[in-house]
């Protein structure tokens, strides 16, 4: 089986279609790839994966994020997603499906004492955060804390994880099981160095992408995910780049208005002196204030008025 996986190209394990279906075909793998994130916490031995069919219009529907969800003998729920790119209202929808993973344990009138954890985590192959007190810190876990106190913590029920894989791929300052993990989904195509890795489970999961990639249909499928996700980014391309055209030609063109505004006021202004004098503040005012077509009827009437008044009097 391995020398045919090497006829083909290694299927990357950062498409969320292949992503999803290494650890939906080995539990035991998210299993510990949970361990090594939640290395503080005790160790889970098994989980369900509650959701582990892939439906084809998932593959194409642009906007949708194959996730996993998963529950351990606690009852403690799980949200495993692998993110390659940003979307504008990231945290938002971090926060909401979160939120949803607790509220959905629970029937109308059931006891909130059921409610189990909700864990998510969040494997992004792109830095989120870039302050300059933010660049040494790739693994980051967000709770109910209070603001003064953050040691003070108001319970379990909701915990958000987030791996910056780039970021910690180039600081190495992870547990070594997390490292390995680290390692698989940023340099599996690079034979010598998945060669080095003797975590386990890590090279279970390179042996898993081999057979998955001499696959011809899965081979077919994860292509069609791909092409999907890079027309979801040309199409959010194309609005963002319309979007700023739009803005430029909208200025543009309120530019010219304004400047032909202020031109046309500014040359009333000269005339109206030219015949009456100085101009009254009351007048300068209304000047600056006006519409274009206000400019024109009382263009239209210094040629028969007698006093500024009467100018805009007129109108």
């Amino acid at each position: 089986m391995e020398n045919k996986a090497l006829q083909y190209p290694l299927l990357d394990p950062k498409n969320d279609y292949v992503f999803k279906r290494l650890f939906v075909d080995a539990p035991y793998l998210l299993a510990e790839l949970i361990n090594a994130v939640r290395s503080d916490e005790i160790p889970i031995a098994s989980l369900e994966v509650l959701n582990p069919k892939i439906d084809p219009e998932d593959l194409t529907g642009k906007y949708i994020i194959l996730d996993l969800l998963a529950k351990d003998a606690s009852g403690k729920h799980y949200n495993i997603e692998m993110q390659v790119r940003r979307y504008n209202a990231w945290s938002a929808r971090s926060a909401f499906y979160l939120a949803r993973m607790l509220t959905q344990q629970l029937d109308r009138g059931e006891s909130y004492t059921r409610l189990k954890p909700a864990i998510g985590i969040h494997l992004l192959d792109f830095d989120l955060f870039q302050g300059e007190n933010q660049k040494n810190q790739a693994v980051w876990c967000f709770e109910m804390r209070d603001k003064v106190q953050p040691e003070v913590r108001l319970g379990k029920e909701l915990q958000l994880n987030l791996i910056e894989l780039r970021k910690a791929d180039r600081l190495g300052l992870s547990s070594e099981a997390l490292k390995a993990w680290i390692t698989f989904f940023e340099h599996w195509q690079e034979e010598l160095k998945m060669a080095e890795i003797a975590y386990e489970p890590v090279q279970d999961a390179m042996q898993r992408i081999k057979d998955l990639s001499a696959d011809q249909e899965t081979q077919h499928l994860a292509f069609v995910r791909e092409r999907a996700l890079h027309d979801e980014a040309s199409l959010l391309q194309d609005a963002e780049d319309k979007g700023r055209e739009e803005g430029r030609e909208e200025g543009k063109e309120e530019g010219l208005t304004i400047g032909r505004t202020e031109g046309e006021a500014s040359l009333l202004a000269r005339l109206l002196i030219k015949r009456f004098g100085d101009l009254p503040d009351w007048a300068q005012i209304q000047l600056q204030e006006a519409s274009p077509k206000q400019l024109e009827q009382w263009a239209d009437n210094i040629l028969f008025a007698d006093s500024v008044k009467a100018v805009f009097q007129a109108d």
